[in-house]
């Protein structure tokens, strides 16, 4: 075994990796860039390098800092996590020139399952059953519109080297394919440095669904079940569960073999993920394969009881897996949720600034359930515009899927994060979806089921009844610290203001709480909650309730079940006369093209006096390593501009004015 390992990476994966080294008994080692050297993953490892300034190409991305790391600290072996350098082969070569051991997969295993085009070669060889698609590489836009409707739309332009949604793009009709090339190039170029397309099949109603494969140097190659990854926002994932609604035990057993065949077939060792599209029939088709570990690995570890990290370990130590298949069982059922920084109110984009408050949810879970946070962030912790937006993965577990999910709501609801938007309403939103609890899921759901892009939700009614009960105690003790003494003592009237609408309440002191009439149904509300706590936790009626408050002048922001709602509580003659206060109107922006989120201003592709189409491309700014284009809106001329390309842009800056 490892004395000392050296991990190639950061955030949470690097967090995690420290933390299976250390049951282990091995020393770890953690680089880190300019931008990250107060960050979590190096306080917890043992020692700490720096590698270089803040942009990845200059840091994570450096192989040669990296090896002389290792020689520096005296690091046996490397695990890479997932991203950076985790699936380069060139890497993987410098570290054995090095004598140094790579914590993953052989050189041969990453460039055959790394290129898409010789993956699914390969895999069709190895039996495994592949998409209808074009898998020579095509050569420009032209020729992607010929062999597009060829295949029959739709299709899925992709590219070779992609991965973590990067480089993919749907075209249905022939100005799509067109488009889609350029952009999917573009994109795999700046992500990859490799440019090259395939173009394949585009599945309709798809599911995706992948395997975690085990494997080890003496022959033995494992599955260790599904994980269903289908809840996707432009081709990345945001909620996992294992095992998956859909499959039954004779689809996994095929899936699994074939999962099994394909890691065999290129003399695979370590942990890896064979990743299928599966239609509503449950045909399944090879998608890729990820050489490294998932981010989605907490599910199938939580389900198994196996630590992958571990494994992998272990295995690049040279020792047997030390099970079999039939050593394999599925117990109950796991979801992870992604905390990512993005403002879902503004089409997702990237939210960057310190954490100024951070709070993981302590909520314990009820009998059965387990739950589990991989976060590499802290309090004070900055979430900069050079990496991955993710924060935290919420993991919860139970004996059925609805104990799982119940779980999560929980968590969600009692996740603490302030300075930054964040996406925990979002996510607290889609598993609130019939659609979801009842399994009926497909890579598109998002998109159906928030048609529109997502909005704050509509609380249901028994949620808005349960925020305004808790508005309504909440601003009674804030009124009785503010006025130094104790709550009353008698029936206390107050309306509270939320959604355009208005409820008187009374509230009555009880042996119990705090009876809480006009909400809807009277209802007694009992907690401990005092002012400036960011969580209302408590019972209404009984039943455990747990309510975000962030105080907002002259109210409260409520955070519960994925809604959110910005709540006044005030004295009956108060809010009469605010009820006549006309509302401020906020000024008219629209003849500015504003920067969606803080990034880089790649291209400006119009000029001063131009005139303009709805639908033409205006700019493309670059955040957390995607390209964002931004399109007109109508048709109309440019009166000014206001940044050029290479600007850092702030949120909301102006790039153009129209005239």
């Amino acid at each position: 075994m490892f004395s000392k390992i050296l991990i190639a990476n950061r955030g949470e994966i690097a967090c995690r990796v420290i933390r299976s080294a250390k049951r282990l008994g091995i020393a770890t080692v953690a680089v880190y860039s300019e931008a990250d050297a107060g960050a979590l993953h190096v306080e917890l490892a043992d020692e700490a390098v720096l590698l270089g300034p803040a942009p990845a190409v200059e840091s994570y991305l450096v192989i040669d800092k990296i090896v002389a790391a290792c020689r520096e600290t005296g690091a046996q072996a490397v695990h890479p996590g997932f991203g950076f350098l985790a699936e380069n082969p060139a890497f993987v070569a410098a570290l054995e020139a090095a004598n140094l051991v790579f914590i993953g997969p052989g050189v041969r295993a990453i460039e055959a399952m790394g290129d898409k085009i010789e993956s699914k070669r390969l895999a069709a060889e190895a039996g495994v059953s592949t998409v209808p698609g074009h898998m020579e590489l095509i050569a420009d836009a032209d020729e992607a519109v010929r062999v597009a409707g060829g295949i029959g739309y739709p299709v899925m332009i992709k590219a070779s080297a992609g991965g973590g949604g990067k480089g993919m793009r749907i075209a249905r009709d022939d100005a799509e394919a067109r488009a889609g090339f350029a952009s999917a190039r573009n994109e795999a170029r700046a992500a990859f440095g490799d440019e090259r397309i395939f173009i394949e099949k585009f599945i309709e109603q798809p599911r995706h669904i992948e395997i975690q494969v085990l494997a080890d140097a003496h022959g033995t190659v494992i599955h260790l079940g599904e994980r269903e990854c289908s809840i996707q926002r432009r081709h990345q994932k945001v909620i996992e569960e294992a095992p998956s609604p859909l499959l039954d035990p004779e689809t996994r057993a095929r899936m699994g073999a074939q999962a099994v065949a394909l890691a065999e077939a290129v003399d695979y060792r370590s942990a890896g993920t064979v990743e299928f599209i599966v239609d509503k029939n449950k045909n399944f088709y090879f998608l890729e394969m990820n050489t490294r570990i998932q981010v989605e690995h907490p599910v199938t570890e939580m389900v198994t009881g196996l630590d992958l990290v571990e494994s992998m370990i272990r295995i690049a130590a040279g020792e047997p897996l030390g099970l079999n298949q039939d050593d394999v069982a599925l117990t109950g059922w796991a979801l992870e949720a992604r905390v990512y920084a993005e403002d879902p109110l503004r089409g997702f984009m990237p939210s960057i600034g310190r954490l100024v408050r951070y709070r993981e949810p302590q909520c314990e879970p009820e009998q059965g359930q387990r739950l589990r946070i991989d976060s590499g962030v802290v309090e004070g912790s900055e979430i900069t515009m050079f990496y991955d937006p993710m924060i935290a993965k919420v993991v919860t577990h139970g004996e059925t899927r609805d104990d799982a999910i119940h779980a999560m709501q929980e968590a969600l609801d009692g996740f603490t994060i302030r300075g930054i938007r964040h996406n925990l309403n979002f996510l607290a939103a889609v598993i609130a979806k019939q659609r979801f609890r009842d399994g009926r899921l497909t890579t598109g759901f998002i998109d159906e089921e928030f048609p529109d892009g997502y909005q704050d939700a509509a609380a249901p009614a028994a949620a808005r009844a349960a925020m305004i009960a808790v508005a309504a105690v909440v601003q009674q003790r804030t009124a009785a610290r503010d006025r130094g003494g104790a709550e009353s003592a008698t029936r206390d009237h107050w309306v509270v203001r939320i959604g355009g609408a208005a409820h008187e309440v009374a509230l009555t002191p009880t042996d119990d709480g705090t009876r809480v009439a006009g909400a809807a149904e009277t209802c007694v509300v009992e907690s401990d909650w005092r002012p400036g706590m960011a969580l209302f936790r408590g019972r209404i009626d009984g039943r455990p309730v747990t309510v975000q408050v962030d105080r907002r002048a002259p109210g409260f922001l409520l955070s519960h079940g994925g809604a959110e709602a910005a709540v006044q509580v005030l004295r009956p003659r108060v809010a009469e006369l605010a009820a006549r206060m006309p509302e401020k109107q906020a000024p008219d922006l629209s003849r500015y093209l504003l920067s969606p989120m803080p990034g880089l201003l790649v291209k400006l592709a119009v000029a001063a006096g131009q005139e303009v189409k709805a639908g033409d491309v205006l700019a493309v700014v670059e955040a957390m390593k995607m390209e964002n284009v931004l399109r007109a809106e109508r048709d109309g001329a440019i009166a000014k501009v206001h940044a050029e390309p290479g600007a850092s842009l702030a949120v909301d800056q102006p790039i153009l004015e129209f005239a």
